[in-house]
């Protein structure tokens, strides 16, 4: 599973300092080497996926474009599950994931090609937990959000917790009922929720499903009585986010760099970009050059400014090794 391998890959990073949204600037590891122009780039691309980079893939775009004015970017971000077709067909080459491609994805573009699709790590995020600003809960475990969002229970507890009273919550919160915000299954980020809070559980039907990830956030920000879920990137004033833990009498871990850099936070994850590449070959030559500016320091500080983690720079030689010469 992502999380566990996730700790175990970043664990050695644990020093470094949260950014902005997770508290204070955070530093991009010297290693990552700058991005260096070359010439002859010129072409088009394509990037269908993920909602949840959505934003940081514009703004990769942007930069590529301004070393590039010969290249032309163009950028769907309706949610991860529609990256594997587009790569199938051939209508994208970049195809954006806030998760790993599940085994039947991976079968269908093997069954097309007779190779499996190459993954690349991107960046780093936390699944947050989000509840209105005024709200003054800060702490829940894994088995209290899948009783909330959830209509199995698989995480564990014996009853489904409906109303903010059942979490210790009184004054004007006192009986009311708990309102909640996801996002819709063409989500990356609702399958990921889906698999690791709610222990592959089913969510209740009451859920209100959005279309982005900034539709989460503005609802709850909107609705005092609100929780809702998405990648910390989306994080807003009128939001804050709860500190988990993954059992009760397990330590709470918050969202923040320390958190996900030490595979404590049990939301930790890796944001990808796949690719159709053939084994032991470079992708195709835009492709690869536009990740080579991903992997560049100059590309981590747009995946710190779009509101993630970036990289370390031991992840970061292992991704560009799959480059090529």
């Amino acid at each position: 599973m992502q999380r566990p391998r996730l700790a175990a890959i970043l664990i050695a990073a644990s020093g470094l300092v949260p950014l902005c949204a997770w508290g204070q600037p955070v530093a991009i590891e010297a290693g990552i080497p700058p991005y260096a122009v070359t010439s002859g780039v010129s072409g088009n691309l394509s990037s269908i996926g993920s909602d949840t980079l959505n934003d940081t893939m514009t703004l990769w775009a942007e930069g590529f474009h301004t070393r590039y004015p010969n290249v032309k970017v163009q950028i769907e971000g309706k949610g991860s599950s529609t990256a594997p077709p587009a790569l199938i067909d051939g209508t994208a080459q970049l195809g954006p994931m806030s998760r790993e491609m599940k085994p039947t994805e991976i079968d269908a573009f093997e069954k097309k090609f007779g190779y499996k699709p190459t993954a690349y790590r991107v960046a780093v995020d936390a699944l947050a937990v989000w509840v209105n600003k005024d709200n003054p809960l800060t702490q829940a475990t894994l088995p209290q959000i899948d009783a909330i969002f959830s209509k199995t229970r698989r995480c564990g507890m014996p009853a489904a917790i409906d109303d903010w009273s059942q979490i210790g919550l009184g004054g004007v919160f006192k009986g009311r009922r708990i309102s909640l915000y996801g996002r819709n299954s063409a989500s990356g980020t609702y399958g990921y929720f889906k698999e690791h809070a709610l222990c592959n559980g089913d969510y209740r039907d009451e859920v209100k499903e959005q279309p982005g990830s900034a539709s989460v956030v503005q609802g709850v920000t909107e609705d005092t009585f609100a929780i809702g879920y998405s990648g910390m990137g989306y994080r807003t004033s009128g939001v804050k986010s709860l500190e988990l833990a993954k059992a009760e009498g397990q330590p709470y871990v918050a969202a923040d760099a320390a958190g996900v850099y030490s595979g404590r936070y049990p939301l930790a994850r890796f944001l990808f970009v796949y690719v159709n590449q053939k084994p032991g070959q470079a992708p195709d030559p835009l492709v690869r050059e536009f990740l080579r500016f991903v992997l560049s320091h100059d590309g981590q500080e747009v995946v710190v400014k779009a509101g993630f983690l970036p990289i370390t720079q031991a992840i970061d030689g292992e991704e560009r090794k799959k480059l090529g010469s």
